[in-house]
């Protein structure tokens, strides 16, 4: 009982905020000028642009890959010259920002629309998507019936450099990736786990620094099959990609946003956070970029991907990190 009046009053500040104080926010927000969101999603424009026109406040995109997220954000962090008001990636890398005194304390009324789960405790981001991973193919150089099926036939030598992967050494998202398909019990032992990777590896697949340059090398047709992003089927729309719904499901790790510590414009980030957040903005983000989203209801325009089984692969620690970003290194030979 306390519970549910517990969650009965969340709702209803939820909804004397959104009616009472957003104007208020909004005018400060629109007197603060514009909001910088540093991110490493991609296609996202279509969401700036309609925030900055229902809100009239400019709306500045900074894409930062995945692999220099961390580097980058710290040194403008640690020289206090931190421009980004809002920051968004993968939760091992929210983590490690949090650690490193990055974030600021915000929780959005809007967050509880999402799963219990999905709110950091501490109040210092929220997560609203899974970055799901799984396998694309060029259905110009491979027939559906000729595609993989499951993550262990990638290490078939049929595949043999004919593959393209983020860099398993460096590349946070795919480490943890790896490492959950172990954990979620993709493969039955430890034993059969690495014998994937070694023929993972043999199979001698091209490596790029991140998710976002995958579905362009599959494209071009460089490569045939990847491990990459099912929302590339949308954000690279007409190119000849497709998706492999495996039976073992869709791994990947959760997406979080959060505003700076401190962030130069306070009430446009929050008020940045709130539309991202939002019913509205999450459909936009489903339906236009492509991102499996965890406001329910709300899925992107691929093929099946409703009745996909999704799940969120497990934060790694910095330690934990480096630690297989070294065996995969001996793995892959890199």
């Amino acid at each position: 009982m306390a519970k549910n009046k517990a969650f009965l009053f969340l709702l209803l500040f939820s909804a004397l905020w959104a009616h009472g104080q957003a104007p208020e926010r909004v005018r400060e927000a629109q007197g603060e000028g514009k909001v910088v969101f540093y991110a490493n999603i991609t296609g996202v424009e279509p969401l700036m642009e309609a925030f900055q026109n229902k809100y009239r406040v400019r709306a500045e995109y900074v894409r930062v890959s995945t692999d220099k997220f961390i580097p980058a954000v710290l040194t403008e962090h640690r020289a206090r010259k931190l421009q980004a008001d809002v920051l968004q990636a993968p939760l091992p890398v929210m983590e490690i920002l949090k650690k490193e005194g990055v974030l600021g304390r915000y929780v959005s009324p809007q967050s509880f629309g999402y799963p219990r789960w999905t709110r950091d405790p501490e109040g210092f981001y929220q997560i609203f998507a899974i970055e799901y991973m799984a396998i694309l193919y060029n259905t110009r150089l491979v027939k559906p019936e000729e595609a993989p099926t499951t993550y262990k036939d990638l290490a078939d030598p049929k595949w043999r450099g004919r593959i393209v992967m983020p860099d398993p050494t460096s590349h946070p998202t795919t480490i943890a990736w790896l490492v959950g398909l172990r954990e979620n019990g993709v493969f039955k032992s430890d034993e059969e786990w690495t014998a994937w990777l070694q023929g993972l590896a043999a199979n001698n697949p091209m490596f790029v620094a991140s998710l976002g340059p995958t579905p362009d090398v599959l494209a071009r047709g460089e490569r045939a099959v990847g491990i990459s992003m099912p929302k590339y089927l949308v954000t690279k729309a007409p190119a000849p990609l497709m998706w492999v719904n495996t039976p073992e499901g869709l791994f990947g790790s959760p997406r979080a946003i959060a505003i700076a510590q401190n962030p130069p414009r306070p009430n446009a980030a929050r008020l940045f956070v709130d539309y991202w957040l939002s019913r509205e903005g999450q459909k936009a983000l489903a339906e236009q970029v492509g991102e499996y989203t965890l406001l329910q209801g709300t899925y992107p325009p691929i093929p099946g991907i409703n009745k996909a089984t999704v799940r969120p692969v497990r934060d790694l620690s910095d330690e934990e990190l480096t630690r297989w970003s070294q065996v995969f290194a001996r793995i892959f030979k890199r």
